[in-house]
């Protein structure tokens, strides 16, 4: 194996760990316990139920989850899944006749007639590079005509975009594997499936390699268990440089043929099939517990509201969403009834954001909260493209719309988590986003799970709450709530740019700059009229 290569895994390696640290040290279902009673910097929900809601009546909120897929037979789960009561299971008839035969529990648009459905996607880039492949075939900076000489640029930046990422995702690949391999040889020879620190401790390595592996683990295995870092870290890490090299960043992967309709074609709206669990429901279960995951079974896990319906809309695939499924997904779950939205997806760059922009002002008419999370990438994105957005293409901006980031447990310099995107102008709120604990799809599993994809939900289930004893309310001003009553953080936080650890003012990062919490907001909304 390359020196260099085994040498920079070793620093993935240490990084990868790093999230793991001190979880013991986060109680169970901390998102929603409350700081000064708890000492965990959760947003208050089971104080607001204790002290605020007991003996209150609510009313149903159905909530569309616009994600990669929802397991609806969860035990913590089945509960809460909406039903269409106008459509006849599985008769093969458009009984309410809204353009999606059975549609009983949502709508997947990522599966064909067939019941096929896309698992893996490419991401928005690949796509635009395909595109932009074709229209400049046999085009140069020489003799391009000056009308396309914007687009040809662009194509031009996006391609060698596109070669970089996947020039790194394939070095990342070798490089897992590499350490994959040498890490499975030691194990082999320790000659135990799940090694402990004593048991590296006691080999003998034979060469710098397994010398270096040693010295590795002994580090890693300070804060987890060997099983744990080889399925969580290595495992996962070659999965995911496996799955770039092969679908993400393939210019030559296009599986749109499974759902059959015009890719190209923003304005077609009938296609998919029935089917919202697909392929992977890991993502879209584990969010859906976050949201609502059932609070009466006394098993499993509490999600934030207590009166919630699920619709699952399938929009995301493994790789990045395309504008025209999303624009889809909103005006579906805007017109079975959904009153908050929560989209835990987002990308870098946009096939047609004017479509989506069409669907965001079509659910706001219609009266929805959108919630969308920050991404994942530590990026400014007041600078750094994000889409969606509640910005629209003309410069106005959707008026119930909230944008996410994550935060942690520990009221100090680690709050906001580590790879959550923040924006003075562009975020609105934190949220817990660190080890979150949620159902996971087949044989009622749980999970912990980082993300703004797990922050967003937990803001989408306050948002719900609202609604669901505070029926009035309209989606801005649930909105103006949840704002109005954030947690402000009044000292400095760490956050990387570049190499570099730097320390600023929470205040930087969100336009509240605070935590959503649920007990301040239903006091907020107990006084509107």
């Amino acid at each position: 194996m390359n020196k260099n290569i085994f040498k920079n895994l070793f620093i993935v390696a240490l990084v990868a760990a790093m999230p793991v640290l001190g979880n013991a040290q986060r109680k169970a279902n901390w998102q929603n316990l409350d700081l000064k009673t708890d000492s965990t910097f959760g947003i208050s929900t089971e104080k607001a139920y204790k002290e605020l809601l007991k003996g209150k009546k609510s009313t149903p909120v159905l909530v569309a989850v616009l994600d990669g897929g929802v397991d609806l037979n969860h035990e913590d789960l089945k509960r809460i899944v909406w039903s269409n009561r106008k459509e006849t299971a599985g008769n093969g008839v458009d009984d309410d006749k809204n353009g999606y035969i059975d549609d009983v529990h949502g709508w997947n648009f990522l599966g064909g007639k067939d019941g096929k459905s896309i698992e893996f996607e490419t991401l928005e880039i690949t796509r635009l590079v395909r595109r932009d492949n074709a229209r400049f075939a046999g085009i140069t900076a020489a003799n391009v005509p000056q009308k396309d000489k914007a687009a040809y640029e662009t194509f031009v930046n996006n391609r060698t975009e596109l070669e970089k990422r996947l020039g790194t995702a394939k070095s990342d690949l070798q490089g897992v594997a590499g350490f994959k391999y040498v890490l499975e040889q030691v194990v082999k020879k320790i000659g135990k499936p799940n090694p402990t620190i004593a048991d590296f401790e006691n080999f003998k390595p034979q060469g710098q390699q397994e010398e270096r592996m040693r010295a590795t683990m002994l580090d890693i295995l300070k804060d987890m268990d060997y099983k744990s870092f080889y399925e969580d870290q290595i495992l996962a890490g070659f999965k995911q440089a496996d799955e770039q090299v092969k679908y993400n960043l393939n210019i030559d992967y296009n599986p749109r043929d499974i759902v059959g309709d015009d890719a190209n074609n923003s304005k077609e709206r009938f296609y998919g099939n029935n089917d919202i669990k697909g392929p992977d429901a890991l993502h879209g279960s584990h969010v859906s517990g976050i949201i609502g995951a059932d609070r009466t079974n006394n098993i499993g896990i509490k999600g934030v509201a207590d009166n919630v319906f699920i619709i699952g809309v399938r929009n995301t695939p493994n790789g990045d969403e395309r504008d025209k499924d999303v624009a889809n997904a909103i005006r579906y779950a805007a017109d079975n009834g959904a009153k908050v939205l929560n989209m835990s997806f987002g990308k870098s760059y946009s096939w047609d954001k004017a479509v989506v922009d069409e669907a965001v002002k079509y659910a706001v008419s219609k009266d929805v909260l959108l919630i969308q999370a920050a991404g994942n990438d530590n990026n400014n994105i007041d600078v750094e493209p994000n889409f969606p957005s509640r910005k629209y293409l003309d410069g106005s901006v959707a008026s119930s719309y909230i944008v996410v980031g994550a935060s942690d447990y520990k009221d100090d310099e680690t709050l906001k988590a580590p790879f959550s995107n923040y924006g003075k102008t562009s975020v609105d709120v934190f949220a817990p986003g660190v080890r979150i604990n949620s159902t996971i799809p087949d044989n009622n599993k749980y999970a912990e799970e980082d993300g703004t994809s797990m922050a967003a939900p937990v803001v989408t289930g306050l948002a719900a709450l609202i609604r669901s004893y505070y029926p009035k309310l309209t989606a801005v001003q649930v909105k103006e709530i949840i704002l109005k009553s954030v947690v402000k953080i009044n000292h400095n936080i760490n956050t990387m740019k570049g190499a570099d650890t730097v320390s600023i003012p929470f205040s930087d990062l969100c336009v509240t700059g605070g935590i959503v919490n649920a007990y301040n907001a239903l006091k907020l909304a107990a006084t509107y009229k």
